[in-house]
């Protein structure tokens, strides 16, 4: 299982982020649903290294949020809130997220596991695709967010709903890097997966 532990950089400046943290992950399948877990912090189990890299996405894109997430089983059966689960798994995600906080990361995501030299990995492959999601300008992001990836053909419709023309939308989007972003996802989770598989 993948166990994400994702705490608010700056409370005291940003007051509390964790609602809008929250309704932004609501469409994350979850096996244990996302919450807070303490004050300025949210915690969430996911089955899926495709799902894990997703949520860590959406927290980065504002630079709010130090991301960890850990790799590991997590006991069975699962309590019905998540700050009542315990296992490996949490234990990865909180070493995870406290070594961001006593760090100086710009893209502010860390991975812990049974495999160091996976999670290194799959780390820094987050990374990248980080600051490709945290270096988006709010216009970008207009265009973005009415896209779905993997559908050809939005353009025109986005260009219309935002009364601009199909070439600005074209520009955002290559701009933005999200092909390739979107591209490079299943490599992030293919390398999060990889370290539950290797013994």
């Amino acid at each position: 299982m993948f166990t994400l532990t994702i705490n608010q950089t700056d409370s005291r400046r940003d007051g509390d982020c964790v609602p809008q943290l929250l309704k932004d992950l609501r469409h994350i399948p979850a096996r244990l649903d996302f919450d807070r877990s303490v004050e300025d912090e949210v915690q969430g189990i996911v089955d899926s290294p495709r799902q894990a890299v997703d949520a860590a996405m959406i927290a980065l894109r504002t630079g709010s949020w130090y991301v960890g997430i850990g790799v590991g089983p997590v006991n069975e059966p699962l309590p019905n809130q998540i700050k009542d689960a315990t296992g490996h798994g949490l234990i990865y995600a909180r070493r995870a997220v406290d070594r961001l906080r006593n760090g100086k990361d710009r893209i502010p995501v860390a991975v812990e596991g049974p495999q160091a030299d996976l999670a290194a990995e799959s780390e820094a492959v987050l990374r990248l695709l980080g600051h490709i999601v945290h270096d988006r300008s709010p216009a970008e992001w207009r265009v973005l967010d009415l896209l779905t990836p993997g559908v050809r053909g939005q353009q025109k419709a986005v260009a219309e709903e935002l009364g601009i023309t199909t070439q600005a939308v074209s520009k955002a989007v290559a701009r933005a890097q999200w092909n390739e972003e979107h591209a490079a996802r299943p490599a992030a989770a293919r390398l999060l997966g990889l370290i539950l598989e290797v013994r």
